[in-house]
């Protein structure tokens, strides 16, 4: 099979699934990093997407920054692509149960409900189409994910992720089903057939994944779904331990870094670590770093339990910062913090974190509640401003320099009396504060800095009184690249390659066959 970094040339794929997290986002950076892998020119591709957990890059059109999904990000990564607005151009960050953020290739719109959205959706179709083609024209192939189900039928009417996409660009479409929760040849079967004809015939074929055990003892039903259907199964992804990436959802130990394959600890002690886990939290990869440590001991909390007992305390970023601040005191989790304080305690903050570990908070903005009293345990004070400031910082932290990182965010803190966090080369201040054991920044990645990261574990161990050594040899973009190969890997060896690649090339497999009721 050729190579050649042309091939494929204008080709395109979307990759949905039967539910939300059956593996879209894995199986769409897994293509990305086997294309890649052969040369091939591939960008990732969401029309629409809805995370609280995004990523900061430059947009190529203005040089200014933009902020898009975080998945789109790491497919980005995968593919060897620089990340772009183009790539995710509608993102919608939630503020509450029932309204988000509407994000435009890269910039924050408008807030929108369930309802409005809907009618925004006319206008978002232009600049959907508009970055796909864009893409097309700069990249030899483009690998879509929908969102969701493509057979979320009440939805279908002004998709723009799924088959609305598919239909306006004759894309083959290819569902991934996810084994491990069961019902998946159902499931395969139900998002063929509720479909109406014409989106029916661009579904093109089938992945299982998260499969453990025998792949004999499937064979049965992957002929009867292929008979029943028309369409065959591409492949069988084997269920991969500890595979981490950076994701859409809420918090979780699920797809986060784990313990396996780490090195040995160092020191006499381990270090533990933790995560408060806001109701809103945001840009919650800052901890994957400190996951990856050997010593280091990561556990959430949602109330003051290990809130006294852990070495350092880390409080995220928030996309409510206000809604959050006063979650923390209805959960006893503002006491805990403030008496772990006044007992010589180690606080982390990061972005909202750092907001709330401040004095007041006016917000006329996010929450539009105006001023409130803040924790009151580090001496900053927070302004929110109607423009979020979006940017990829770099200084000194700690002593260590070329510390880099990402900004989004509404609040502006003005700090009153303290050190600085992040300085630059001659000593200016950059960012954050540090007041006894609680520090704060609204620099979200920094703990991605290998030399900073290890100063930073230090600093909390002395503090804590722990015999804790980091471990020199942990690099975490080398960990991050490593899970892409493995991806890769796994697609080539249980994967049809040669099949996406026909779709890919080719589109859609004409003369499908239309299952009814949809037929």
């Amino acid at each position: 099979m050729s190579t050649a970094g042309s091939r494929g040339r204008g080709g395109a794929l979307l990759v949905a699934g039967t539910t939300s997290d059956a593996g879209k986002s894995v199986l769409t950076a897994a293509i990305c990093r086997w294309l890649a892998r052969q040369g091939v020119r591939v960008a990732p591709f969401k029309a629409q997407n809805m995370s609280n957990n995004s990523a900061v890059c430059v947009d190529p059109r203005t040089g200014t920054g933009a902020e898009i999904g975080r998945a789109q990000a790491m497919q980005a990564a995968a593919a060897g692509a620089v990340p772009e607005p183009a790539m995710n151009p509608i993102l919608l960050k939630p503020g509450g149960d029932r309204s988000s953020q509407v994000v435009v290739l890269g910039k924050a719109l408008t807030e929108a409900n369930a309802q409005s959205y809907q009618s925004l959706k006319k206008k978002l179709l232009g600049p959907v189409l508009d970055s796909f083609d864009d893409l097309r024209s700069r990249y030899d192939v483009v690998v879509c994910e929908g969102a969701g189900s493509p057979t979320e039928i009440n939805l279908r009417e002004g998709d723009l992720a799924n088959l609305g996409l598919a239909r306006a660009r004759n894309l083959p479409t290819v569902v991934v089903g996810d084994i491990d929760r069961g019902g998946v040849f159902a499931a395969f079967h139900g998002t063929v057939a509720l479909l109406e004809a014409a989106d029916q015939a661009l579904i093109s074929g089938f992945v299982v994944n998260r499969f453990r055990g025998d792949p004999a003892l499937l064979e049965p039903g992957l002929r009867m779904i292929e008979g029943r259907t028309g369409r065959p199964v591409l492949g069988v992804l084997p269920y991969l331990r500890d595979i981490w990436l950076d994701a859409e959802d809420s918090l979780t130990l699920d797809g986060r870094p784990q313990t396996t394959g780490r090195a040995q600890p160092l020191g006499r002690e381990p270090l533990s670590v933790t995560v408060v886990q806001l109701p809103r939290v945001s840009n919650f990869t800052d901890v994957d770093a400190l996951m990856l440590e050997p010593g280091v001991e990561v556990s959430f909390t949602t109330g003051p339990r290990g809130i006294a007992e852990a070495d350092l305390v880390v409080l995220p970023g928030t996309k409510a910062t206000v809604s959050d601040l006063t979650w923390l005191r209805e959960r006893g989790i503002a006491e805990a913090l403030a008496v772990r304080v006044a007992r010589g305690g180690t606080v982390l903050g990061i972005c909202g974190g750092y907001q709330m570990l401040g004095k007041t908070i006016d917000d006329p903005v996010e929450s539009r509640t105006g001023r409130v009293e803040g924790l009151g345990l580090l001496p900053v004070a927070t302004d929110f401003a109607a423009d979020k400031t979006l940017a990829r910082p770099a200084g000194f932290g700690l002593g260590e320099p070329v510390v880099t990182g990402y900004e989004i965010h509404h609040g502006l803190v003005s700090v009153h009396g303290a050190e600085p966090l992040f300085t630059d080369a001659d000593g200016r201040a950059l960012d954050g504060c540090v007041s006894g054991n609680v520090l704060g920044t609204l620099w979200h990645g920094t703990l991605e800095s290998d030399e900073y990261r290890r100063a930073f574990l230090r600093w909390a161990a002395h503090r804590a009184g722990r015999s804790f050594t980091p471990h020199p040899d942990t690099d975490f973009a080398a960990a991050r690249q490593a899970q892409y190969d493995r991806l890769a890997d796994a697609l080539a060896e249980h994967v049809d390659t040669d099949a996406l690649w026909r779709l890919i090339e080719h589109g859609p497999t004409p003369g499908l066959r239309l299952l009814p009721p949809g037929a």
